[in-house]
């Protein structure tokens, strides 16, 4: 029976009567000491030291990320990785790896590239620090989608490939589809709101969205997962923020609980889930002026209309949060209230404003740890008040039949948000770019492996 390296290390000291086990994995490393070979094995749950005698080592000329089965008697040993060792007493070759690595997967990530990493990602997923990150990843979906089904939401999947935008004809890549052009969906969301209107009410998926934004940044990706949301009968944005609280407070205890070993990797940590109750939430003028306070103090006497902020851009989501953590003891904010001209057509308003066009409507974004990790709001559940609408935003109701019959025939009040899983795991981990929370990023340049 195969044994794992962290249940070698667990049972070592009980021991007592020598007897042996047997261990498979990737030669993490080596290191040879006279007469003797150390060899660090790394399976799935971690690294254990393998003690190779000279003939032993000899008859397996092992290299790196080669891969063996080794039979041996487990013991103590404080220097080494674990506190124990796996003395062996028979080595087997399963899979000898090539002795040219390009990339070195034992190495110090820190010193390391992204481009590089990236570029050799077959072989720097196997670095133990690198998929730490998408184990992290892995609690993430697992504990959204938990909770959801504990508050009778029902799992969906939806069709990637549309006729149409949700959000009009932009940012859309085009797909030759037998003898038409489609697109790849940029949201779930049509599909989200049918179901809704089904009579299922609540709803949720995880799964690829699709952007074709030509950023190169260290928070866009083309292709992300996108953990979605879609609520029936609420009544205004601020019930979902407070799912989105008890969500994410439930994600966060999961991932400390469960990914100890992968928070200390990378040095990070995740927010006490109490202290979500106190995350503030701010309507986005009065945002607008905390990140213009938190600027000009930063400054120290210049200007005040030196730099202006006039819009939620990054750096006032990074300053917004500093003083969320400063004042709130989370750097987690709820904006809400946006203008209308920053939100899609279909979005409620809070009021009608001249013409519509400068109105506010029942919308928000969380910003965590500096960076927006999630949009939503109510939707437009009226088909007179959505056809009235779309002449002021140049639109059509000839370009919206499906999402028409959606509205014309019975749909409750609802709406949704949508988590980036790609952003909020960069932020839990403390990583620089997003990509690195990508197993296989694509942006413009990179479409391999």
């Amino acid at each position: 029976m195969r044994y794992l390296a962290k249940e070698v290390i667990r049972t070592a000291g009980e021991n007592t009567a020598g007897g042996e086990v047997e261990v498979s994995g990737w030669v993490h490393r080596i290191r040879e000491l006279g007469g003797v070979s150390f060899v660090v094995l790394r399976d799935r749950s971690g690294v254990l030291q393998i003690v190779l005698s000279e003939d032993l080592a000899a008859a397996g000329k092992l290299t790196p990320e080669s891969v063996i089965r080794v039979r041996g008697v487990p013991a103590l040993n404080e220097k080494a990785p674990g506190g124990a060792e796996l003395r062996a007493v028979s080595l087997e070759v399963i899979s000898r790896a090539a002795p040219d690595l390009p990339y070195q997967v034992n190495g110090d990530i820190s010193r390391t590239g992204l481009e590089t990493i990236l570029d050799n990602r077959i072989l720097s997923l196997r670095n133990p620090k690198i998929r730490a990150i998408f184990t992290v990843q892995a609690s993430i979906i697992e504990a959204f989608s938990a909770y959801l089904r504990g508050r009778d939401f029902t799992e969906i999947k939806t069709s990637k490939i549309v006729g149409s935008g949700t959000e009009g004809g932009t940012e859309l890549f085009e797909v030759d589809y037998f003898d038409r052009k489609v697109y790849l969906a940029q949201s779930p969301q049509f599909y989200k709101e049918v179901m809704v209107a089904s009579g299922l009410e609540r709803v949720f998926e995880a799964a690829p969205a699709y952007r074709a934004e030509k950023h190169d940044t260290p928070r866009h990706l083309n292709e992300y997962v996108s953990l979605d949301v879609e609520m029936g009968f609420i009544e205004s944005e601020k019930d979902l923020i407070e799912l989105e609280k008890g969500l994410l407070a439930h994600i966060f205890d999961h991932v400390g609980r469960k990914n100890a070993e992968e928070l200390a990797l990378w040095n990070a940590a995740v927010p006490d889930p109490a202290s979500l109750a106190g995350a503030p939430t701010v309507p986005y003028e009065e945002a607008l002026k905390i990140a213009n306070d938190e600027a000009a103090a930063a400054k120290k006497g210049g200007s005040p209309s030196a730099g202006r902020i006039f819009d939620i851009n990054p750096e006032a989501e990074r300053l917004i949060c500093a003083w969320a953590g400063r004042e709130h003891g989370i750097e987690l904010v709820f904006v809400n209230e946006f203008p209308r001209r920053y939100r899609p057509f279909y979005t409620y308003p809070l009021n009608s404003g001249e013409g519509g066009a400068s109105s506010l409507t029942m919308s928000f974004d969380a910003l965590f740890r500096g960076l927006e990790i999630t949009t939503g709001g109510r939707r437009q559940h009226d088909y007179n008040a959505f056809l009235e609408t779309l002449p002021k935003f140049g639109l059509k109701p000839g370009d919206f039949t499906g999402y028409l019959s959606l509205l014309k025939y019975g749909c409750p009040p609802h709406g949704g948000f949508a988590v980036g899983c790609e952003r909020l795991t960069q932020k839990i981990l403390g990583l620089s770019n997003v990509k690195e929370a990508s197993l296989f990023p694509r942006d413009r340049k990179r479409v391999e492996p």
